[in-house]
Order: structure tokens, then C-alpha cells, then sequence
């Protein structure tokens, strides 16, 4: 996948993916249709972009045709649809792998997010509020994370998420040279070379610490000399020190691509190995009655219920749960009618898979999608961990 060279322009007001999610999981469910879109823009093998207006064409027809012409709720749908439309054909930026757009015009709400992180097919939803398992997905897939490539004088330090690059940091130290004539003793001369090194990796360090605070984080992959990452480790703050991996050897004027594959990868086998662990802790904390539930009815409960601290969800319960089904309204948001009031307490159909990532967002639970189906296979594809547990 193509490494963006610039920040790629968001038309969404939040300001990233995940603010971007808490928004979209606090719209109030409505009445009228709420448009969620994700399109794959990848160009072709001749680097044409692909020609979306047939496939949203079709598509936008058939769904139009649900709702009479002259109703308030088709006439929201037609004004998001030509909105979209026009976006897409005159505003959509060249470098964009991923485009998600979430529209209902009667409640003036429009947000874009451009990634290049690549979405796998086009998807298109229609419902009272916001779909937002597919962006919540991508958003685990490409996390946000700092690559640094340091030796004993530089550093080199990004800021990657969605596939992107979001920063970039230079840190340089003071070079050491040997005198020959008059010069330092070898005691003394090797004396400042580590002091330099030392103060070096501080400063590295300190930046670290800076973006670990500033732009949350979730991993560091270091790449260095068997000298340098020691010292960096030393310096780094035991929180910082927790997100670092090490990452695997590389150039060092390796381009930004080469870095951002190199430690994508990385990422991709240290969440395989933690994703693992971590459905065998959940398991093994089921099974001795602790503070965890498995399966999707248990785990919905608890969600209602604002217990769950960790939301575990196989990475394709989607493909694997395309039936909408009936939830009580307890769990499903309600939908206030035209009089003000809600719709009646009846069981309707949702999607299970974006109903548990709505209700995880909206109490706060970490979400975490585990990529090998197999791990959650025998419980549902779902299972959490608890903040507590009801008498």
C-alpha cells in the first residue's frame, strides 16, 4: 500500500479516526436515513482511478425506491446522495485509498474521513444513525503509532495511523571527532563520545515521551544499533518504555516507505501475538467465573449495562453476521418519532456487529478486533472483559 507523502485532507471536524468515531457514536438515532459509505479508491493496475458513479448510480436507486417521492425521509436521502455524489466526483483527494462518508442532510450532518489505508470492498448503509464498525475496524487494523530509526547522533521519528503519515520529527546530537595532534587522551576522548550518546538519546527520549502524550499512541517501533536502542530504552519513562518494540534492521536513509512497511509489519505480528494471549486470558477468566462474559447476547448485557472494559471481536463478524437481528429496545437505541417521543419498546433488527461497536464507544470500552477468526470462533466470534460484575 502507497505511503501518502502529505497529510491528506480530512472534511470531517473532527481532527482524527477516533474522535471521528466518538462523534459518530453519539448521533442520536432518527427517523430519517442516515447514509454510511465506504468506497475502496485504490487505482487499477494502469493507476486509473476507479469510476464510482454506475456502481453509487445503481445503488442509490435501489435503496430510493423505499421510501414514496414527496416523503420528508426521501427527500433527506436524494439531498445526501446528489451531496455525496458531487464530493466524490469534484473533492475526493488523488492520493485517498479509503473513503468513508456518513451523511443525513434533515439533521445537516455531513463527515468525511480520506485515508490511505485501503478499504478491502465498497459497503453502503442505511440506518437510523451512523454505521461505524468498518471505520472502527480500519482504525485497529492501521493503528496509530511512532517509527524511530536512531543511531548514536540521529534520530528519525513518524507518526503513522490509517496508513499515513501524520508527523514527523528530526532529532540530531552533537558529532563527536578525534583530535590527533594535542588532542583528548582515549579515556577522555571515549568519555565524551558516551556523554554525547547519553544526552543524545534524552532528547530522543523527551520527544518520545512528548508524542506519546500529545498524539496517543499505541505502539513505538525502534530500529538501531545494539549500542543506541540500549541507551534510548534507559532514558525512556517505564510508560513510554511499556509501547516499545523493536523493530527489524533497515537502512538508515531508508525512505519513508521502506520504514513504513517495514514497521507495519511489525505491528501486524506483535498485535498476532497479543491477540492470542489475549483470548486466552479472556477464556481462562470466563471459565473461572472472573470478570469476563463471551458469546454475543452476554456481552450486549453487559454492554447495556456499562460493565465492559475491553470489547474482544473477531475481525470478520461482519461477513459472518449479515443478518440484521431483533434486539430489545433496552439495547438498541431508541428513535424518537415525529411527536418527540420514542417508538415502541418491540424488539427491531440491527446490525449485531455495529450495534457492539456503537454500545462499546458510547461507554467507553477499549475495542480490540482479533484477526484470527479461529480465536473467537467457539464463543461467537465476541467476548469482553468486565469492570465489574453484577450481583
Amino acid at each position: 500500500m502507497p505511503l501518502s507523502e502529505e497529510t491528506i485532507p480530512n472534511d470531517a471536524a473532527a481532527s482524527s479516526a477516533e474522535q471521528l468515531l466518538d462523534q459518530l457514536a453519539d448521533f442520536e438515532p432518527t427517523t430519517f436515513p442516515v447514509l454510511s459509505i465506504y468506497l475502496n479508491m485504490q487505482p487499477d493496475q494502469h493507476g486509473r482511478t476507479p469510476d464510482l458513479k454506475p456502481y453509487l448510480e445503481r445503488e442509490f436507486k435501489s435503496l430510493a425506491r423505499t421510501w414514496n417521492p414527496g416523503t420528508p425521509e426521501r427527500e433527506s436521502f436524494d439531498r445526501d446522495t446528489e451531496r455525496i455524489t458531487e464530493f466524490i466526483e469534484e473533492r475526493v483527494d488523488h492520493s485517498t485509498n479509503g473513503l468513508a462518508v456518513f451523511a443525513c442532510s434533515a439533521k445537516d450532518f455531513f463527515e468525511v474521513m480520506q485515508m490511505s489505508a485501503a478499504i478491502p470492498e465498497h459497503r453502503i448503509y442505511v440506518y437510523n444513525q451512523p454505521h461505524i464498525y468498518q471505520l472502527a475496524l480500519l482504525d485497529d487494523q492501521y493503528p496509530r503509532y511512532a517509527a524511530v530509526l536512531t543511531d548514536a547522533n540521529r534520530a528519525r521519528i513518524f507518526v503513522f495511523g490509517f496508513g499515513r503519515k501524520l508527523d514527523t520529527t528530526n532529532v540530531k546530537g552533537k558529532k563527536m571527532h578525534r583530535v590527533k595532534v594535542g588532542g583528548w587522551s582515549q579515556a577522555r576522548y571515549q568519555r565524551r563520545v558516551e556523554n554525547a550518546q547519553q544526552q543524545h538519546a534524552k532528547e530522543v527520549a523527551e520527544h518520545l515521551a512528548q508524542i506519546v502524550r500529545e498524539d496517543r499512541v499505541a505502539q513505538i517501533v525502534v530500529i538501531g544499533d545494539s549500542e543506541t536502542v540500549p541507551l534510548l530504552m534507559e532514558a525512556l519513562p517505564q510508560d513510554v518504555r511499556d509501547l516499545v518494540v523493536e523493530g527489524p534492521k533497515i537502512a538508515r536513509d531508508a525512505s519513508e516507505q521502506e520504514i513504513f512497511d517495514a514497521t507495519m509489519e511489525k505491528i501486524k505480528e506483535e498485535s498476532a501475538k497479543s491477540d492470542a494471549g489475549k483470548v486466552e486470558r479472556l477464556l481462562e477468566t470466563y471459565r473461572a467465573r472472573g470478570l469476563a462474559v463471551v458469546g454475543p447476547e452476554a456481552t450486549l448485557e453487559a454492554l447495556a449495562n456499562g460493565q465492559v472494559d475491553e470489547l474482544l471481536l473477531s475481525s470478520v463478524l461482519e461477513k459472518t453476521n449479515e443478518e440484521p437481528v431483533a434486539v430489545e429496545a433496552v439495547i438498541a437505541p431508541e428513535i424518537p418519532d415525529s411527536t418527540g417521543g420514542t417508538e415502541s419498546d418491540e424488539p427491531r433488527e440491527v446490525s449485531l456487529p455495529d450495534l457492539l461497536v456503537t454500545k462499546g464507544k458510547q461507554t467507553a470500552a477499549d475495542i480490540t478486533f482479533i484477526e484470527d477468526s479461529a480465536l473467537l470462533e467457539s464463543v461467537g466470534g465476541v467476548g469482553a472483559f468486565l469492570r465489574w460484575r453484577s450481583s
